[in-house]
């Protein structure tokens, strides 16, 4: 069409005799106003002029059309004003150029009052239906029940149109019930009528009444369409349970019914939105693959989908199925849902490239959000320097890409390069929020720095942040930062000054600081205080008595929690169990089993845990079932399992434990080698022993450590091999302690070597000569062998030292109670008791051997 007018414009110029319909004139023009072509439409209006068809009202009306439609405002207004009759027709052709522009809202309702103020034109409801989104933007309400209370004095407010308008007007200021009203009211409901109803029942979260009102829609003779659908589709997902995602089917069923509704791609992008929303991942991919169209809509949802339910290596499978597509391009939003899923694949290539391909696009590369998720990308791969780098480079930085790479720097590098970037930050003049507040409290915590966990607390309370409208979090964070610093009188200061009522999180963080301390009153206080508690709270109070010798409180407690309806989790379990190790309670320890069989916690190191814990109750045959039948184990559970059979001297068992470790291909660390070395030395196994220690270095390629040698001298010295160990001692490549020469030095007084022990002796006399125990064992092993000078020697250098031997002690626990009996102490207040019962028991004794002899 526009080149045949541009050859028919030709000919008017060279050719008087050449004439063009005025018909012809407004088919051009609605050509123009199509495709926005506003310097066509500009040399059609000068041959309009030219050829005197400006007084046909059909061509004034496609000129005027022409221009709104071209946002060629100016032009379109200064040919309105020169035209002498309009009609109400031009009126809102004008006004519908204004409208089109929110720039232009004042202008339009001047133009409105005009119109309104004149006798001529009337008011149709075209022109409210087209005033009336600007009422709700520039007047405001009032303005816009104005307009509603003129509509009603004309008769109009039942007209579908301008029904339709006042809708949408009231839904999007909240008033549904006026809504709802004007609804009722019209006469004739088209679907846009139920479109606007549905869209203000679910923009104001009346998601019952809109599912409502779409089932009445359904009973009606006027059938959804596809707007319809897209609004109603995201509501299912809000229906908990199976049944949003079965009422879905439904309408996807009733789509496919229908043909216009199955091959409209807004419908299938919305039915692929819910999908993916509500993580029924093989349904968006087979209504995916079976799209006939699919537009950047559809390719970007179903990548962001796939990366928000961790299916990452899907969500790049399908982003390079897109880039090898050539009619789309990815564009800012695609990068945003494929850069997450790079970085929790530790993907470094396909980040890479992805930032290869923003550089070769300027406009990605110059969206902020992007240049931030790249950033987060870097960080997340362990590549510091390059989330760096782009960061400095980037030509816009806004708070989050501050806080973004504060965040990445404090787990990183936690002094010199986080201070520096917070001190650009601050002469950029960027205004922290409470998420780099949040950040630099992390990193004061990370640091132990309380002085600087002091001045972000004077910078939150300085610079905006007062206490009533401070993030929680934020306030969970400082008292959490002071208890974790060592400033356990500041977390109590804050807590008491929170304002307002303390919620849950603040009161565990302050029971956490409380548990660091050791400091159960203060915990229990806290605890005694809450007037609601979640199953953290139980949690740590549990962890609280365990922690601090209090098994009564600590099951107490247990039982308690379960009375008040709450489940425990893996976490109460582990704090349970040591105290089921205190109490030496294989009882409760089987309960605990049990309820963990129950509930079918799969959890290696809850079953670690409680192996350890049946070994050291005395139930090794109950450790050892447990390790067989778990599955798969780690190498935690093997180091559990060997510590446990060491405990009880099955030095054998917990070297074919070891073995069979070895034999699943699992590589060995340095505690279950000094476990497994332990039980050796206990058992007496040398040889195994001393093979498993050479293993170390030839087999691991790992450095002994000083625990391990420490074993090494402990099994040659219990085997008798006395002059080995010293050899191995005196061999090593490191300098031994005093752990390993008193080992040597116990090994010498059990098997009675003299001579040996005085060697020791004078090296640990060298070490450490403070250490009355090594005085004691050489002067009874003097004493054992009849070598009185030796034994008055060591007393000599004992006072000559001023060494004094500690008076025997010993404790039993009674009732949850710890009795300690010291030599030559008086003090017991139950000492009377004790002694009549010890004389008791003496006078028995010598009963019975009078009886026998």
């Amino acid at each position: 069409m526009k080149e045949a007018f541009s050859l028919c414009l030709q000919k008017l110029q060279y050719s008087s005799s050449f004439k063009l319909d005025y018909k012809l004139f407004v088919d051009v023009l609605k050509s123009c106003a199509t495709t926005l072509d506003i310097n066509l439409g500009k040399a059609l209006h000068s041959q309009v002029i030219k050829l005197g068809h400006g007084s046909c009202q059909l061509v004034s009306k496609g000129v005027l059309n022409m221009y709104a439609k071209c946002k060629a405002i100016d032009d379109c207004q200064k040919f309105f004003r020169q035209m002498q009759n309009s009609d109400t027709v031009m009126w809102n052709i004008v006004l519908t150029g204004f409208v089109g522009s929110h720039l232009h809202d004042p202008e339009a309702m001047t133009l409105f009052r005009e119109m309104h103020s004149a006798q001529d034109p009337k008011l149709s409801s075209v022109t409210l239906a087209i005033i009336l989104p600007v009422c709700t933007r520039y007047g405001g309400l009032n303005a816009g029940k104005s307009v509603h209370c003129y509509a009603t004095k004309l008769g109009l407010e039942s007209d579908t149109l301008v029904g339709n308008a006042l809708m949408s007007m009231y839904a999007k200021s909240g008033l549904i019930l006026d809504a709802s009203s004007v609804f009722r009211g019209i006469v004739d409901k088209d679907v846009i009528s139920w479109n606007a109803i549905i869209a203000g029942l679910v923009e104001n979260e009346l998601i019952d009444d809109a599912f409502g009102m779409f089932q009445r829609m359904m009973k009606c003779q006027e059938p959804p369409n596809y707007a319809t659908i897209a609004n109603i589709l995201p509501l299912c997902a809000c229906i908990r349970g199976n049944d949003g995602y079965y009422f879905a089917k439904e309408i996807q069923a009733y789509v496919l019914r229908r043909a216009e509704l199955a091959t409209e791609i807004t419908v299938s992008n919305a039915l692929l939105i819910f999908y993916l929303r509500v993580g029924r991942m093989s349904d968006a991919e087979i209504l995916f693959n079976r799209m006939e169209i699919r537009d950047l809509v559809s390719w970007n949802s179903i990548i962001s989908g796939f990366t928000l339910n961790g299916e990452w290596l899907k969500a790049l499978e399908l982003f390079h199925a897109l880039v090898r597509l050539d009619k789309l391009q990815p564009d800012s939003i695609t990068l945003l849902g494929v850069l997450p899923a790079c970085g929790n694949l530790y993907n470094l290539q396909a980040g890479e490239q992805i930032h290869g391909y923003m550089i070769r696009h300027s406009v990605l590369h110059a969206d902020t959000a992007v240049q931030n998720a790249l950033i987060s990308f870097y960080t997340r791969c362990g590549n510091m320097g390059a989330a760096l780098r782009l960061f400095l480079y980037s030509p816009k930085r806004d708070l989050i890409s501050w806080n973004s790479i504060l965040d990445a720097s404090s787990k990183n590098k936690p002094e010199t390069q986080f201070i520096d970037l917070l001190d650009q930050m601050f002469k950029a003049r960027i205004r922290p929020d409470y998420i780099t507040i949040l950040t630099v409290v992390q990193f004061c915590t990370v640091v132990s720095r309380v002085d600087k966990v002091k001045e972000t607390h004077a910078f939150t309370m300085k610079n905006g942040f007062s206490l009533g409208n401070i993030q929680p979090t934020l306030w969970n964070a400082l008292l959490d930062a002071y208890a974790k610093c060592g400033n356990l009188e500041y977390a109590c200061k804050l807590f008491e000054n929170l304002p307002g009522k303390k919620n849950v999180v603040t009161c565990n963080s302050m029971i956490s600081g409380y548990i660091k301390y050791s400091s159960p009153k203060g915990a229990e206080m806290v605890f005694q205080k809450m007037s609601e508690k979640d199953l953290t709270t139980w949690n740590l109070m549990v962890k609280v008595y365990a922690e601090n010798n209090c098994p009564g409180q600590a099951q107490s407690l247990f039982l308690d929690m379960q009375r008040h309806g709450l489940r425990p989790d893996a976490m109460t379990i582990m704090s349970i169990l040591p105290v089921c190790a205190q109490t030496t309670s294989v009882r409760m320890l089987k309960q605990c089993h049990g309820y963990l069989i129950r509930g079918c916690f799969d959890d290696i190191h809850l079953e670690g845990a409680l192996l350890d814990v049946y070994s050291r109750c005395g139930s090794i045959s109950s450790s050892y079932k447990l390790f067989k039948l778990t599955t798969p184990k780690d190498l935690v559970l093997f180091t559990a399992m060997i510590g446990g059979l060491a405990m009880h001297g099955l030095g054998e068992e917990a070297v074919r434990v070891y073995n069979h470790m070895l034999e699943l291909g699992l590589k060995p660390d340095h505690v279950i080698i000094t476990t497994v070395l332990s039980a050796c030395s206990h058992a007496g196994l040398v040889d195994e022993g001393l093979k498993i220690f050479l293993s170390v270095a030839a087999v691991h390629s790992m450095i002994p450590s000083m625990e391990q040698y420490a074993c090494m001298v402990d099994l040659l010295a219990r085997g008798g091999r006395i002059n080995e160990a010293y050899s191995f001692v005196t061999a090593m490549p490191i300098e031994a302690t005093t752990t390993i020469w008193g080992t040597l030095l116990g090994a010498c007084k059990i098997h009675n070597d003299v001579d040996m022990a005085r060697f020791v002796a004078d090296r640990l006399f060298d070490i450490n000569s403070t250490d009355i125990r090594n005085y004691v064992a050489m002067s009874n092993l003097y004493a054992a062998n009849a070598r009185w000078e030796g034994v008055q020697e060591m007393r000599r250098l004992m006072r000559m030292r001023d060494l004094k031997k500690p008076a025997g002690c010993s404790w039993i626990e009674v009732d949850n109670a710890k009795h300690i009996f010291i030599a030559g102490d008086c003090s017991h207040h139950q000492r009377g008791f004790i002694y009549r019962t010890l004389k008791t028991l003496d006078q028995q004794i010598k009963d019975l051997q009078e009886l026998y002899t």
